[in-house]
């Protein structure tokens, strides 16, 4: 990567309406052609794709419980999908063209309508040529707010991507290279954060809302500058807090860090060569009313529990550069087979529990992400661990989940690295 060191302080999005628990005011999302400031203010400016005139999208925030109609609007030249990554919703609302819906063609329009159960850090995005749509910005944030919130001074979202680009600021277009789909994607020479607020205090408490963005690129990513806990992955708060360290992001994965300001603030990608800054989040003034507190858990998630597992299946990852030969008609391929097929992965009645093993036998790492559900990511002691809805398994490595099959429908599993997902690894299972 390049190591352009740079400022980003230009806010993510603005916040919008939010309305009583009962029903929530409709929502506009414009898919548009927009042009971002990616580089430094004073570089050169980027052509590229976002909703309502902004790349990153204008962050939603939503009320749990609450009923909200986000109506897409299709303003591109192409046609499109938004998935709400992450959010339990029904099962035709989730944004997958084929699968749940049809495309949402040029100059055309579609309401989409749920209710979110869970409150927590969630995003949006295409999902459809994802891996050209979500690489060009088609993307943003989507909160769904706390019923009691915890205790904090602000609540900040950073937001994560790259993108490969010429040094004029132009996209490159080679989202589709094979070289790239074969290898660990398509990767950018450029990465930054865009953070929903610039400026904070020295002893101000922050609730800092980490989301990978990026299409491929996995972050190992340091805070530096606070003190604080880890509260919650994938929207789904901890049991109880976890020390902040070094946190890894895989693409879609998110993290929740409630943390006290101690100095300068900053977000850095660590690399092979050194520290990348991604982002600085400026500190002027003290804050003078903060008390030193713990750090509580959040409210849990109401989930259904599991139950002894009523299937073991196996989701073996295979092909790619350096991988094995294997029977599909892509690069990529789960347990022999790519792209989508009539016969679903698995087929599980509703409330059933099941456990899958995701068994990495490529050559690089996966996140493997499940639509409509979370899952328990199962711990080396045989005890449930963190809930999750993507997963990161690294090259030659395995991993158990446990899933309650609770949501009916018919619902897309894939490796979250878009470029090998478009080369074969994705599938589905049907919920009776």
């Amino acid at each position: 990567m390049n190591r352009r060191q740079f400022l980003a302080s230009t806010a993510a999005a603005a916040v919008l309406p939010m309305p009583g628990r009962a029903a929530q005011t409709p929502l506009t999302l414009k898919a548009e052609a927009v042009t971002g400031q990616i580089l430094p203010e004073g570089e050169g400016a980027t052509a590229m794709l976002g909703f309502n005139g902004s790349m990153p999208g204008p962050e939603l925030r939503l009320k749990r419980g609450a009923p909200v109609s986000i109506n897409v609007e299709n303003g591109l030249e192409e046609g499109t999908a938004v998935h709400w990554h992450g959010i339990r919703l029904d099962n035709k609302m989730d944004g997958v063209p084929v699968v749940t819906q049809n495309l949402i063609n040029p100059g055309s329009s579609m309401a989409y309508r749920f209710t979110p159960p869970d409150a927590g850090t969630y995003w949006y995005h295409s999902h459809y040529i994802s891996q050209e749509q979500v690489a060009r910005g088609m993307m943003g944030p989507l909160i769904v707010e706390d019923d009691t919130p915890p205790d904090v001074d602000h609540d900040i979202t950073v937001l994560l991507s790259d993108w490969r680009m010429e040094e004029s600021g132009a996209l490159v277009d080679e989202y589709t290279d094979m070289h790239s789909v074969a290898h660990g994607g398509y990767m950018g020479n450029f990465a930054r954060a865009f953070l929903s607020k610039e400026q904070v205090q020295q002893g101000d408490r922050l609730r800092l809302r980490l989301i990978n963005a990026a299409t491929n690129r996995i972050f190992p990513l340091a805070v530096s500058g606070v003190a604080g806990k880890v509260v919650a992955l994938d929207g789904m708060a901890l049991k109880e807090p976890r020390d902040l360290g070094d946190l890894v992001l895989a693409p879609a994965q998110r993290a929740d860090v409630i943390a006290d300001v101690t100095g300068p603030v900053g977000f850095d990608m660590m690399t092979r060569q050194g520290a990348y800054r991604l982002a600085d989040l400026t500190v002027a003034g003290r804050n003078g009313q903060r008390q030193p507190a713990d750090i509580p858990a959040l409210a849990a998630p109401e989930l259904p529990a599991p139950g002894t597992p009523a299937q073991h299946l196996t989701l073996t990852m295979m092909g790619g550069a350096m991988g094995g030969r294997h029977g599909g008609a892509n690069i990529w391929a789960f347990n022999d087979l790519s792209d989508l097929h009539e016969t679903p992965f698995g087929a599980f009645s509703r409330g059933e529990t099941a456990r899958i093993t995701f068994v990495n036998d490529t050559a690089f790492p996966h996140g493997i992400h499940l639509h409509g559900h979370h899952f328990y990511e199962v711990s080396s002691d045989g005890s449930l661990g963190d809930l999750r809805d993507t997963s990161l398994v690294a090259a030659g490595e395995s991993r158990d989940v446990i899933c309650v099959f609770d949501n009916p429908g018919s619902w897309l599993i894939h490796c979250h690295m878009l470029s090998h997902s478009i080369g074969g690894m994705r599938t589905w299972v049907k919920v009776a």
